[in-house]
């Protein structure tokens, strides 16, 4: 659990998230290469942009992922010592960086290892296999005869060659295309794979010597911050900056259009003088008129929607005569990132080349982006992946790199840092989509599903930068001659949008599953962790709980009498069995148990969670008193890390639960600040155990694929113990008092 110390206790991919889109943005780019290329090498094909040798005796990997407290570095650094068969130490990583790393678009949807793994593994196998071949040649044998060990290569004699040493024979020996045709090492032979290996990011971060973004401090830096608009649409009519300009320490007020931002030499004097600017800015009454929150779900359907079937079947056959049918509605509030840190950026124009420091999830979708805004070419901006203080998807990250970029232009040859203030990153950055879920289903006599019909009301959950049609950054709207949005992707399934996870991977003759995507969008939406998989699995397993009480039949026989695959069954047997799940228990008015299954994408990560619950009911307050988790992710490269990641997407799923929305009247968002804003606090955190079902299948991912099933298991508890279901996320205080009443 050392991530929560870190930050908040969300350290995890974020999410969201949203790998289609990276397969549309680089389709064009792989249609010519190799199809068993991993897809992350079909578009970076240099075995040198991978794999560098360094005169040191160190190996540089390079990766276009992203560090986000996920452990990824360190996983894999795992991969590629075990294929170069050199020790884990001799590796250094280089991640997510424009000016020298692979393009690998973002960091999302639990990819990292399934991607950026299986390409330095295979450009692993392939160097290996050239120093071998060259090492040949120095010994006068077949590389056949040769073995790789500790970073040399031995000769049957007994000669030795480091690789270093080889390849100072040859120095241009990895460049050249990678042809992925050495086959990687088999998992039976795995040494470092599969070993519990400490973070490598840990030490430094735990000892203060780590340079987060928001601690960056350059040479001659100057530090502003930005002034928004009290609301949505809101525009700038008119600014006295007088009183900001005369400020100590003030350099410049920046307006363009309805953009606004001061800088100074000193942060708290660009602090004070933001203060002063905004009381100086006078703005429009006019703007967006937002939802009325107490009636969420109608405010939704009421949006105008593009309806497509996403998932069908069996719609041909009868429903059995005598069916029972059953009903229900379930909504998700608007959600926030609530990063512990403030977004934040640092920006240097120089020599004409704008470089920047970010915490984004894509930095070479954000460059291209920056560029546009910019009106430079790609080869004239760099963005360089600098950890923040916590990510779980689409937040502010990008948004205030444009801001930083736009002040460093109006300063050039000073870097400029600019953070958000709290305010700005409750208010204006990415939230994620609020959504409502209708879903009937029909039961046979024997208690088994003969029909099954679901809608999914959702704005998109995918609006990052690097989208085609737009520009998806804040300020970039707000110039004076503006950019317009991108309009949102259509992401099919399995990987989806609003619609992630929403056909049900149960074995069911009939069925059909509805995507309304909304079109308009009063509040602004990003990608939060898991898209809509969180929103849908919490239907889903929600009201699998209620057809088997419909059915008079224990929750875990009802899921498993509808499913045939054996993984998803061993994982719910697996999860049963180690919380103790006893059939029929009944609730007790205070304490329940719930149970949930999901398969994340319905082609990832298996989970099964048991969740036990305590409800005091005189306040209304839920508590999470412990998680078992069974996890199929495929082949586990690190343990601790898979269980790392597994424990924070609980740990974020129960905050989420029962803690978090955003809130905002008719005119603007009122969650500007942590009272505004709950989230989980440590005395709250549950104990939590894992079991992980290893397997020598590919990596499937541990990022994401907790928060769902843990959601809806809280859910399930909640009815378990009271007799009672909420269907309205966050099962807040008021809420359950009610429910209660």
């Amino acid at each position: 659990m050392t991530d929560l110390v870190l930050s908040r206790r969300r350290f995890a991919q974020g999410l969201g998230i949203v790998i289609a889109t990276f397969v549309w943005t680089a389709r064009s780019a792989i249609s010519q290469a190799p199809s068993n290329l991993p897809f992350s090498l079909r578009n970076n094909r240099k075995l040198e942009g991978w794999i560098r040798l360094e005169p040191d005796n160190s190996v540089v990997i390079f990766t276009g992922k992203a560090e986000l407290g996920q452990g990824i570095l360190t996983a894999l650094a795992q991969i590629a010592a075990e294929e170069l068969d050199i020790a884990f130490d001799k590796i250094r990583m280089v991640s997510a960086d424009t000016s020298r790393g692979p393009d690998e678009q973002y960091t999302f949807g639990s990819q990292s290892v399934e991607q950026s793994g299986a390409a330095i593994r295979a450009a692993g196998a392939e160097a290996r296999a050239v120093l071998l071949v060259a090492a040949g040649r120095r010994f006068g044998v077949q590389e056949a005869q040769l073995i790789a060990a500790a970073g040399s290569v031995v000769a049957p004699d007994g000669r030795r060659a480091t690789y270093w040493q080889t390849a100072s024979d040859q120095p241009q020996i990895l460049r050249r295309e990678i042809a992925a045709n050495v086959p990687p090492k088999r998992p039976a032979d795995y040494r470092i794979v599969g070993q519990s290996i400490n973070r490598s990011d840990l030490p430094a971060k735990l000892a203060g010597r780590a340079s987060y973004v928001q601690d960056t401090r350059l040479p001659g830096m100057i530090f502003a911050r930005v002034v928004r608009p009290p609301r949505y649409g809101a525009k700038l009519m008119a600014l006295d900056d007088t009183a900001a300009r005369s400020l100590p320490g003030v350099v410049a007020v920046i307006r363009d259009g309805n953009f606004l931002a001061v800088a100074a030499e000193r942060e708290e004097q660009a602090i004070a003088a933001r203060n002063t600017l905004a009381s100086g800015a006078r703005w429009s009454d006019d703007g967006i008129s937002l939802p009325d929150m107490s009636n969420l779900a109608e405010e939704l359907r009421r949006l105008r929607s593009e309806t497509s079937v996403v998932g069908t079947a069996g719609q041909s056959e009868p429903v059995p005569p005598g069916a029972k049918r059953i009903s229900a509605e379930y909504t998700r509030s608007y959600v926030s990132h609530g990063s512990i840190g403030p977004s934040c950026a640092v920006a240097l124009l120089k020599d004409g080349h704008m470089t920047v420091w970010s915490h984004t999830q894509g930095v070479f979708p954000l460059r291209g982006d920056l560029a546009k805004v910019l009106g430079m070419q790609n080869s004239a901006v760099d963005v360089i992946h600098t950890p923040g203080s916590g990510c779980y998807g689409h937040n502010g990250a990008d948004d205030v790199a444009l801001d930083a970029v736009l002040v460093a232009r109006a300063l050039p040859g000073r870097p400029v840092k600019l953070q958000w203030m709290r305010d700005d990153e409750f208010a204006w950055a990415p939230l994620g989509p609020a959504m409502t879920m209708k879903v009937e289903a029909a039961l046979s006599s024997e208690g088994r599903i003969v029909d099954w019909s679901y809608d999914v009301w959702s704005n998109s959950h995918a609006m990052r930068p690097g989208q085609a049609g737009g520009v998806n950054l804040l300020a970039a709207w707000d110039l004076k001659v503006p950019f317009s949005k991108s309009p949102p992707p259509r992401i099919p399934q399995p990987f989806g949008d609003g619609d992630r996870n929403a056909v049900p991977t149960y074995e069911l003759p009939r069925k059909e599953i509805r995507n309304h995507l909304l079109l308009d969008t009063p509040i602004r939406n990003g990608s939060f962790r898991t898209l809509g998989a969180l929103g849908n699995v919490f239907a889903i397993e929600s009201f699998m709980d209620e057809l088997a009480e419909a059915a008079g039949l224990d929750p875990v026989v009802f899921r498993l009498a509808h499913l045939k695959d054996p993984r998803a069954r061993a994982v719910i047997e697996a999860a049963a069995a180690t919380a103790g799940w006893s059939a029929g228990a009944k609730g007790d008015g205070q304490r329940g148990r719930g149970f949930a299954y999901s398969r994340y994408k319905s082609i990832g990560m298996y989970a099964a969670v048991v969740v036990d619950v305590n409800i005091d009911r005189k306040s209304g307050i839920v508590r999470v008193l412990s998680v078992v988790i069974a996890a199929d992710i495929g082949g586990v490269v690190n343990p601790d890390g898979a269980r790392n990641q597994l424990e924070g997407g609980i740990v974020q799923a129960v905050s989420v639960t029962l803690k978090e929305q955003v809130t905002f009247d008719r005119r603007q968002i009122t969650s500007r600040d942590w009272a505004g804003y709950p989230i989980l606090t440590f005395p709250e955190v549950p104990s939590i155990e894992i079991v992980l079902m290893n397997r020598s299948d590919p990596s499937l991912g541990a990022g994401e694929g907790s928060l769902a099933p843990t959601s809806a298991a809280l859910a399930n508890a909640f009815a378990h113990a009271t007799g009672r279901r909420l269907r309205l996320l966050p099962m807040t205080p008021e809420r359950v008092k009610a429910a209660l009443a």
